[in-house]
């Protein structure tokens, strides 16, 4: 059972870090740092540094800065494409620690697929908010992701099976909103 929660944990995390790559990173190396919920064995162990929490504080507060802004938002977004799934893969990687029985890249690979799909949704997602709200919205949104980013972090490493299901829900509710919008802006409904 330890194993399955410990992959549980592990793609809640990758989840979150698709929404903002430092948070979780943050949330993880302050909790190994300072409890027992979180043990990260070598390399992985690193995040535990101090100076990789300042460096991950000092990132966390320039992306929370700037992904509020309409427009540096999406460019934001553009130069996290790369960074938000390798924080998923550093994520899932060091996490799981069921992993050490399979391969550390098929591991790698899960969290890069799982943070970049999350990612994905989220930077296409954003400049139609930007376009339809004229950016007023952005700061709202991005807050929003903050907080989801944060809670699913965080219940992933508290109640894994939790995060799955908020997961699914957060899932469920998007492919929703998206059919409702798609069947709005459908020509037959003018």
């Amino acid at each position: 059972m330890d194993g399955l929660l410990g992959v549980f944990t592990a793609f809640g995390l990758s989840t979150s870090a698709g929404l903002n790559a430092y948070l979780p990173l943050l949330v993880v190396a302050l909790l190994a740092r300072f409890t027992d919920l979180i043990t990260l064995s070598p390399p992985w162990d690193v995040l535990e540094s101090w100076w990789v929490i300042g460096v991950l504080v000092v990132l966390l507060l320039i992306e929370f800065l700037v992904d509020k802004v309409p427009a540096v938002d999406s460019i934001n977004d553009t130069i996290q494409t790369l960074i938000r799934p390798v924080a998923g893969a550093i994520l899932f990687a060091s996490s799981a620690g069921v992993v050490s029985d399979a391969h550390p890249v098929l591991a790698l690979i899960c969290g890069l697929l799982v943070a970049g799909g999350v990612h994905a949704v989220k930077a296409t997602a954003r400049p139609v908010i930007t376009a339809t709200t004229g950016g007023t919205l952005n700061p709202v949104v991005s807050s929003a992701e903050d907080v989801l980013s944060l809670m699913v972090a965080i219940l992933s490493i508290l109640v894994p099976i939790l995060a799955l299901l908020l997961l699914l829900l957060l899932v469920i509710w998007f492919i929703r909103w998206r059919r409702r919008r798609r069947d709005w802006t459908s020509p037959a409904n003018w």
